[in-house]
């Protein structure tokens, strides 16, 4: 049976440690394909007014991974009237997918508050929890929490390969003209400086 990774995320920008974590999923949870659906209005960002268009970071994930077969960018939640609600994406993944076990992607922070999400049960129903550590040291706490959430269904963490970037961190240097190259893909880069992104 084909396992399928869903990543769902804000990608504002994408960046080398998205591919990454992605990457390391693939290899530890025994993934077949990854794929990547950048939110619309994460529901922990609804206060937020700076996010980048969807259509720009939508083209930036799919630059970002032109080189990467196993990897595929949807646009399903850019295209909702409403916010992007974890559940929706997943019932909706289930209807294309239904012979595959697919597999929620999500940083640390995600993991560690997932009792917060709206119908977190339900997705635990439809889907196992893949939790890639992003932090040094935050081991305990996420093995802890795959105890609590292993009652209501499949919890997987891994711990190992960390590459700590993060896109906040990214647009502060990018708006202060710090090099970047370093934390995205080339033709990323390129993109960001062609349509004047984060203040480039």
């Amino acid at each position: 049976m084909k396992r399928t990774g869903i990543y769902g995320g804000s990608f504002d920008p994408v960046h080398k440690g998205h591919i990454h974590l992605a990457k390391t999923a693939m290899k530890y949870f025994d993934i077949d394909e990854v794929i990547f659906v950048p939110a619309k209005v994460s529901p922990f960002k609804q206060s937020k007014t700076d996010v980048t268009e969807g259509k720009h970071r939508l083209a930036m994930l799919r630059l970002a991974l032109e080189n990467e077969p196993s990897m595929s960018v949807s646009d399903y939640e850019l295209l909702q009237e409403n916010v992007s609600y974890t559940i929706y994406t997943v019932r909706h993944m289930k209807e294309l997918y239904k012979e595959d076990t697919l597999v929620l992607l999500m940083g640390s922070d995600m993991f560690l508050s997932f009792q917060k999400w709206y119908c977190w049960q339900e997705i635990m129903s439809l889907a196992e929890i893949g939790c890639i550590s992003r932090n040094s040291g935050d081991r305990d706490m996420l093995l802890k929490q795959a105890g609590i959430l292993s009652e209501f269904g499949k919890a997987n963490v891994c711990c190992d390969d960390i590459l700590p970037v993060s896109s906040t961190e990214i647009r502060k240097f990018l708006k202060k003209g710090e090099e970047c190259s370093c934390y995205l893909p080339e033709n990323v880069v390129q993109y960001i400086v062609k349509h004047n992104l984060y203040g480039v």
